[in-house]
């Protein structure tokens, strides 16, 4: 950490207007943790999610061998497990929520709960709240169908296991900001869950500054064109907020800036980041909220104003989504267990905990970043504030891309809260990043014009 720390001293020392590497070093304690990602744990987890039989929102919640209730059981047990060697820092608990009949999805009055660990930051005067999710839930070719074998494996136990498996290992470790990890119910009833959370997440005034559900993250055989791909997946993420508010879009439309929501922002994080870190994945960035006739649980959250993303695997297989278990003309049918690739899972979850391990543990993002427009200049000079919450950045890096470049080409490191650039800020978009010494950056801040 010595070293690491004298080097970026050195280069914060010796900054002049230089484009740099736009990827830091790895951090040796994150890549520690992506090393303790078990294939093993995450089989384990999905066999035994899938051993319920059902896991329908409406199914049975009595005994601990079938259903949702029993499922929800056993997933709280094992965070419980998790969260003993945290210190005391990690809570769990089972969030419930009562739905009435809606006439669509919900028949009857029933109470759902969101299974979530709770890890506390370490810094009380850093208020920041990651989350991320996996649904519980699982179902057949019939919505309705609550007592039929629906086992669910990669629709969404997968999904769960990436945020258990997470859970696991960061509960060991200390961050600053506040991490939640929450198997959610009642997507395939409509989202359910998560609206409940982002809902709560409003209400209560959460600084949620970044929000990741996984769903279907472990096949990597595609039906239809028999696509074997485990070395790529997919983030999607809204351009034009949902939540976009009038003074928003004159923002927008007057830095033409459709392409940098606080989605993308952070969907090019998790790239930027989990390629860093995870060897042979290479991370898609598909700007768009979602796929052709699907939702997710980032969905409600987006809704809300916040930040979120859905990770998905690259090339589904739809013979074993939503398909009950049979074999039909020598096609086997079902979400089995078996046809689950846990190498490619072990990838998946390497890649949401190096993001939201380096995210936790970087300084807040600086404050109202602006770019200066009130000349003709083929400069671009740049300002902002310090965060105003927790530790105090090493430095920023300033971040450059050509317009028509999906993610961020270079960096310049900085320590002032400005910055000139010989750079025009005609033909380049730009934004500021927090830093700390090891190089843990925040999430990327877009400036608005200043005059």
């Amino acid at each position: 950490m010595l070293n690491r720390l004298i080097i970026l001293l050195f280069l914060l020392t010796a900054f002049s207007a230089v484009a740099q590497p736009v990827s830091p070093a790895p951090d040796p304690a994150i890549s520690q943790m992506v090393n303790e990602v078990s294939a093993q744990n995450l089989e384990a987890i999905v066999r035994r999610l899938a051993a319920f039989e059902t896991r329908h929102s409406l199914s049975t919640t009595k005994g601990d061998k079938k259903g949702i209730g029993a499922a929800r059981n056993w997933v709280e047990a094992e965070f419980r497990k998790y969260a003993a060697a945290s210190g005391g820092r990690m809570t769990v608990t089972q969030d419930p929520y009562v739905l009435e009949p809606d006439g669509r999805r919900v028949t009857r009055r029933v109470e759902m709960r969101n299974v979530m660990a709770t890890l506390k930051g370490t810094d009380p005067a850093d208020n920041r709240v990651l989350i991320v999710s996996g649904h519980l839930d699982s179902r057949n070719t019939d919505i309705m169908d609550s007592t039929g074998k629906a086992p669910g494996a990669n629709d969404d136990a997968s999904g769960v296991a990436v945020v258990m498996e997470m859970a696991r290992i960061m509960a060991k470790r200390e961050f600053p900001a506040t991490v939640i990890f929450v198997a959610v119910q009642g997507e395939e009833q409509g989202l359910l869950g998560a609206d409940h959370l982002a809902k709560r997440a409003k209400n209560e005034g959460w600084n949620l500054i970044a929000m990741a559900t996984n769903d279907i993250v472990g096949n990597s055989l595609s039906n239809e064109t028999n696509l074997r791909d485990n070395t790529h997946v997919r983030v999607f993420s809204e351009g034009v907020p949902v939540a976009e508010t009038p003074e928003m879009a004159t923002t927008r439309r007057s830095l033409s800036s459709e392409n940098d929501g606080t989605a993308r922002q952070l969907a090019r994080y998790y790239k930027a980041v989990g390629e860093r870190y995870v060897d042979q994945l290479t991370v898609e960035l598909i700007y768009r909220p979602d796929r052709f006739l699907r939702g997710g649980d980032h969905t409600p959250f987006s809704r809300a104003g916040f930040p979120a993303v859905r990770v998905t695997e690259m090339n589904e297989n739809f013979n074993w989504q939503h398909q009950n278990v049979r074999t039909e003309n020598g096609v086997q049918y079902g979400d089995l267990p078996e046809f689950v690739d846990y190498e490619y899972l072990r990838k998946n979850t390497a890649l949401n905990l190096a993001a939201f391990a380096n995210l936790a543990l970087s300084p807040a993002a600086p404050g109202n970043v602006g770019v200066l427009t009130s000349e003709l200049t083929n400069r671009t000079s740049l300002q902002w504030e310090a965060p105003q919450k927790g530790k105090k950045p090493a430095g920023y890096y300033v971040l450059m891309r050509e317009t028509t470049s999906p993610v961020w080409t270079r960096r310049i490191l900085v320590t002032d809260t400005k910055a000139t650039l010989p750079y025009s800020k005609d033909n380049y978009f730009f934004a500021v990043q927090s830093v700390d010494a090891a190089g843990h950056e925040s999430l990327a801040v877009i400036p608005v014009p200043v005059r």
